[in-house]
Formats: structure tokens, sequence, C-alpha cells
């Protein structure tokens, strides 16, 4: 892609509004908890002080709003503690030029290194070192910048505080991960009726599976209905695939593939109706339709042996899901509730039926808490400091561009120089399209959101409460719209910014013309600090198809050895091999994403070879997941053969990640013997179709790979 053309997408992409669901309830919340810590600090100590607490309760609440797994609360006293330690020593060094920009280069480095936690902490530590630059131009003294620090914390505590007692749909968003993930399984299941290979994207079962993860206090609190339905939903999806698929399940057509598609679809209603009911925390009400159409007893003559294993074990599985989507662990007296599976009112199967949950309480995925988790982030910021780091490269260039900005605004003779710096740092992202978008979008909101707040400060010249009172409107406005996109989010935070100033009477003297222009030379620095020190993901694709190729040639192998060391459905080795896998999947759309948006040469893999590597590897990985889905039970007979099939697949995925790696195409010629000689060893018709589809689909790689 060219510069022009970049360019242009990035443009249309930061300045796209879109529309989504909008939470006025809880921006609210945060906009009282603004209130109230402005209103106290301005009866209290004064315009100075306010401004400082509202800058505090204002990130706090900005914190809540981040995609996270943990407590609100947390996140805010995190958000409030880290500014106020931000300010208090920016203000020591404030009077001093080069100790200022020797910490300011210091806080910047570290806040880039923080995006190796993930975006959460990313956010918050820039936008602490963003706020820092306004806050320390407030204090007078240390005593009183000792205050402010104070004050900027108090707003966290409030934050987190009115979180608490205010508390709006709890555990929303672990039920929204939940019920995403049951319902993309649904629409996977309706899928499956037309288009018996249709892909599956395994990114809401790693959502849900994210949000699973709980602190100790969150496990003693969480409802019951949030503990069993991912696990349920992961062995559901194999089954669903190996059911329709017409290589290993039923014919293309005739009366089995009819009574699959009868059951795929009601599948997809019963996983809707727990997905609803998950949502919004209701008992499940399946359609009677759906129920019957898993209960009718003449499946066993239709079907095949093994098809109909796997619709008993879909119906016992989706029994299984609809007692844990429950919102209650019990009846009411003289209630029954009748699952897909159980004509009797039994919920999921007998106990020697596959899919059966188990009668324990599965131990919950532990989250550590924010104090645990310190040593991790350390280790992980520590680990980016090597050549060739992404996150380096990223807290190196942000850590210059701040300090040129900062330079840059006390050389300019606009005054408040600190928006130059404070765009820069706002902006810039680990990759191009984001850095290059928010640029963009950063400028425009902020000259729309300046003029209009300067146009009312002179036009109406608001006093010290009144502005207080349009400044804490326009935090409203930026919680209730910060998701439907930058740019309009920008807008009201220029004018926040400009109102809340205007209270301790900092802001005004500052025309638009300067205040846009310093935000446009933020900018400008960002992007050029990004041309001139890129860190572009399109030379590194190769690396995320080969780690991809080798997590799921483990998966695959992981998989054919249960064959020869029977150990049942469940096999921990498998599990995590099929988490790698989808961890590299993921891994490589996400840097596909952010390659295609960057003006770099494609160095060797088209965007027709990357597409075609990608369905390729997608498909191998359905196959592995078609011989997982009937994995033998534990004391099966073993299977010798499968031993040799697994370590060959091992091999042959290893080495072609180096040939992928070395801009080669990839060969599978021992791979190839291995399952000729599998055919002949072999008689079970799903085995033999399974080592197929793995060879085939390698095939495919390397016929995608040979045309780049």
């Amino acid at each position: 892609m060219s510069w022009l053309r970049a360019l242009r997408e990035t443009a249309r992409s930061g300045l796209t509004v879109e529309r989504r669901r909008l939470a006025p309830v809880i921006a609210a919340r945060g906009a009282l908890g603004l209130a109230l810590v402005m209103g106290f600090s301005l009866a209290v100590f004064g315009p100075a002080v306010a401004v400082s607490s509202a800058f505090g309760a204002f990130q706090a609440a900005i914190a809540t709003f981040q995609r996270s797994w943990r407590p609100r609360p947390t996140l805010a006293l995190a958000s409030g503690g880290s500014l106020a330690v931000s300010t208090f020593l920016g203000y020591l060094t404030g009077s001093h030029t080069v100790l200022f920009l020797a910490l300011l280069l210091l806080w910047t480095f570290l806040s880039g290194l923080a995006w190796a936690a993930g975006p959460t902490a990313g956010i918050i530590a820039s936008s602490n070192v963003a706020i820092m630059l306004v806050t320390v131009t407030l204090p007078t003294s240390v005593a009183t910048a000792a205050g402010h620090a104070v004050m900027i914390f108090a707003g966290g505590v409030v934050q987190a505080a009115l979180i608490v007692l205010l508390p709006v749909r709890p555990w929303g968003a672990q039920r929204d991960a939940l019920a995403d993930a049951l319902a993309a399984e649904a629409d996977y299941a309706r899928r499956l009726r037309h288009d018996p290979v249709a892909p599956f994207d395994p990114v809401p079962l790693m959502t849900a599976r994210s949000a699973a993860a709980v602190t100790p206090r969150q496990a003693r609190r969480r409802p019951a209905e949030l503990h069993g339905p991912r696990r349920l939903a992961e062995r559901i999806r194999p089954v669903l695939a190996s059911l329709a698929d017409p290589a290993v399940g039923v014919p293309a057509e005739g009366p089995q593939r009819d009574r699959v598609r009868e059951l795929l679809a009601a599948a997809g209603e019963i996983l809707d109706a727990a997905a609803h009911a998950i949502r919004h925390g209701e008992p499940v009400r399946s359609t009677p339709a759906a129920v019957a159409a898993l209960r009718t007893p003449d499946t066993g003559t239709i079907l095949g042996d093994r098809a109909h294993r796997a619709a008993r074990r879909l119906a016992a599985l989706l029994g299984d899901v609809v007692e844990t989507a429950e919102p209650r662990t019990e009846t009411s007296p003289g209630e029954v509730r009748t699952s897909p599976g159980e004509p009797d009112g039994r919920t999921g199967a007998s106990p020697e039926e596959p899919g059966t949950a188990p009668t324990h309480t599965p131990t919950p995925r532990t989250r550590p808490t924010l104090l645990r988790l310190a040593p991790f982030v350390l280790a992980r910021m520590r680990a980016e400091v090597r050549p060739g780091s992404a996150i380096l490269r990223h807290a190196l260039r942000v850590s210059g561009v701040t300090a040129a900005g900062y330079l840059l605004g006390l050389a300019l003779p606009f005054g408040h120089g600190y928006w130059a710096p404070m765009a820069s740092v706002m902006v810039m992202r680990p990759d191009f399209s984001q850095t290059y978008a928010r640029s963009v979008a950063r400028f425009g909101g902020t000259l729309v959101g300046v003029a209009l707040a300067t146009a009312v400060v002179r036009t109406a010249h608001p006093g010290t409460y009144l502005s207080a009172g349009l400044a804490v409107l326009c935090a409203f406005g930026m919680y209730l719209l910060m998701r439907t996109g930058y740019a309009v989010s920008q807008v009201c935070v220029a004018a926040y910014v400009v109102f809340l100033l205007g209270m301790e009477g900092s802001g005004v003297g500052q025309t638009v013309r300067d205040r846009v222009l310093l935000t446009l030379l933020g900018g400008l620095l960002a992007m050029l600090g990004y041309a001139l020190y890129p860190a572009w993901e399109t030379p590194r694709l190769r690396g995320r198809l080969a780690d991809w190729l080798t997590t799921s040639g483990r998966y695959a192998a992981a998989v054919a050895a249960r064959y020869a060391d029977p150990a049942g459905p469940g096999s921990p080795d498998v599990r995590e091999a099929l988490l790698a896998a989808r961890a590299a999947r993921v891994a490589w759309h996400d840097a596909l994403g952010r390659a295609v948006h960057e003006p770099v040469r494609h160095r060797g893999l088209s965007h027709a070879a990357a597409e075609g590597a990608g369905h390729a590897l997608a498909e191998f990985g359905r196959a592995g997941m078609l011989l997982e889905a009937h994995l033998p039970e534990r004391g099966a007979p073993p299977l010798p053969a499968a031993a040799g099939l697994a370590e060959a697949l091992r091999e042959a995925t290893e080495r072609g990640a180096k040939a992928v790696r070395e801009r080669k195409a990839p060969a599978w010629d021992d791979l190839r013997e291995t399952v000729g000689a599998w055919d002949a060893e072999v008689t079970d018709p799903l085995l033999r179709k399974a080592a197929r589809l793995l060879l085939a689909a390698l095939d495919e790689l390397s016929a995608a790979l040979a045309d780049a």
C-alpha cells in the first residue's frame, strides 16, 4: 500500500463514528463522581485544587471503561494512585527543565513498556503522562503539590466507592463475554446447516475464557451460572463440526443430512436461549420444538453409529448447558426443569455418556491481585527490552517524540505548550494504523471541541461554578460516547479541558488557534516519529504464520497421540495445545489486520498468499478438531499406529515452520509416506479421512506460499 493511500485509509478510520450500544447510567455515575470531587474541592480548597482532583476523578472513571476483567474499583484506585504519584514527582522537578525532561523521558519510556502488560495498562500509563503535563503547572509549593496529589488520589477513591455503592449490572462484562461465546456457537450451528465445513472464529471462546479468570474476592461472589457453560461450549464445538462434516459424518444429501440439519437448528435455538438467559440473568426458555428435535427417538434408526453417538453427545452437552445457565442453583418446590437431553426431568446424561458434566464443582481460573501481579508485569516489561521488540520501539519512539514536543512547546510563543506533548503521548500506539488514525481524530476533535468551548467562554463568561458544571457535562458526554469513535470523544475531552482550566483562570488566555496549532504539532510529531522509527508488522507476517503452523501441528499431534494412549475426552495436553494454537491464530489475524494498512511492500508474502495460507491452516485445525471430537474413552483399546502419525505431524510442521521463516514453500514428503502407511494399517474410515484432510490442508498451505 502506498503512503498516500495509507494516510487516506487511516484518516478515514480515525474520523469514523460507529453505532454502538450506549451506557448512559454508567456514564452518569462517572460524571457524578467527578461532580462530587470537584464540588467538594471548590468549596473547601479553591479552583486550583479542584482542577487537580477533577483530573484524578476524570481519569479514574476512564480507566473503569477499559476492556478489563478486573474489578472496576481496583482499576479506579490504580489509576488515581498512579496519577497522584506522577503529578507529585513531576512537580518536584517541574521548576528545573533538565530534571523534568529527564523524568518525562523516564516516565514516558515506562508507559510505553507498560503496553507489554496489555492495552489497559498501556492506556492508563499513557494518560498519566499526558495529564501530568497539565497538573504539574497548578501547585505553587511542595506542600500544595502533595495536597494536589492527595486530592487526585481522592478522586480515584470516590469513583471506586461509587462503583461499590451504585453497582450497575454487576458481572455484566463477564455475562456478555460468556453469552457472546454461546451465541457464536449458535450461529456456527446454523451456518453448518448450509455449509458443512463453515469456519469458526475462536475469539469469543477465548474472550470468555479470559473473563472466567477471577480474583479470590470475585470467586466468592461470582454467580453460579457463570461457572460451567464455557467449558461445555468448548466441548460442543467439535461435536457440531463432526456431526456436520460429510468427510467424517453423514452424506451431503439424503435423510441423514436432513436429520443433521434438524439437530443443528435445534442446537442453535437452545444455545441462543442459554446465551440470552446468561446475558440477562433470566431462566432459560428453550422452545419445545427444539427440545423435541433433540429427543426424537428415531435418530438411531436414521443416523449411522458414529453420527448417532455424536447426536447423543450433543443432546447431553446441550442439556448440561441449559442446567448450568440457570440463574439459580436449586429448583423451586414442585418445579421440574426438563433439559434437551432427558425426557424425564433429569439434567445431563448418564455417568457413562460422553459429554456428561463433572459432578464436582470445577476449580475457577484464578487471576492474581494487583500486588501479586506486579512482579509478572515487571518481568514482561523487562522481557521486551531486547532488539527487535515492537514494544521497545514504541517506548523509545513515544519518549523521544514527547520530549521533542515538550521542548518545542517551551520554545514557541504560544504559552501552555503542554498541548503538543500531551497530544503526542495520547495518540501514539505500538502499531501504525492506530497512531495515524488517532492523530487525525485528535486534531479534528480538538479543533471542534476547543472552538466550541472557547466560544462559550468568551460569549457567556461563565464563572467558576458554571465552568465546573460545563466541565462535568462534557465529561458525561465523553463517557457516553467514548466507544463510538475517538474523534467524537476528543470533542468532549478538548472542551472539558478548556472549561476545567477556565475555572482556575489559566486556560482562557490562550486562543483557539494556539491550542489547535499545538495539537496539530503533537499529532504531526507522532506521525513523523513512527515514519522515522517504525515497527512494521508486514515483515513479521511469516514469523506469525510459522508460529501458527507449529502450534497447530502440536495440537494435531497431541490429538493423534491420544488414540495411541487413550485418556478420555478431557486430556489436558490436548487442551493446552489447542489454547496455544488459538492464541497463535489470533496473533496471526491481528498482525494481518495491522499489516493491511501499512505503507510497505509485502516483502515475500502478498495479501493473496496470506489469505490462502490462513485458510489452509484453519482447515488443518478443523481436521484436528474432527479427530478430537471422537477421542477414545479412557481404557479403550490403543491404536499403536497413531503414535507414529503424531510424531510425523510434529516433526513435519516444525520443519515446515522453519521453511516458512526462510521464505520457502514447505514440503511434506515424510508426512505423506506416514499417511500412506496409516491408510494401510487403520480400518476406521473417520481416522483415515481425518489424516488425509490434515495432509491436504498442508498441501494447500504449500501451494499458497509457492505463489508468493
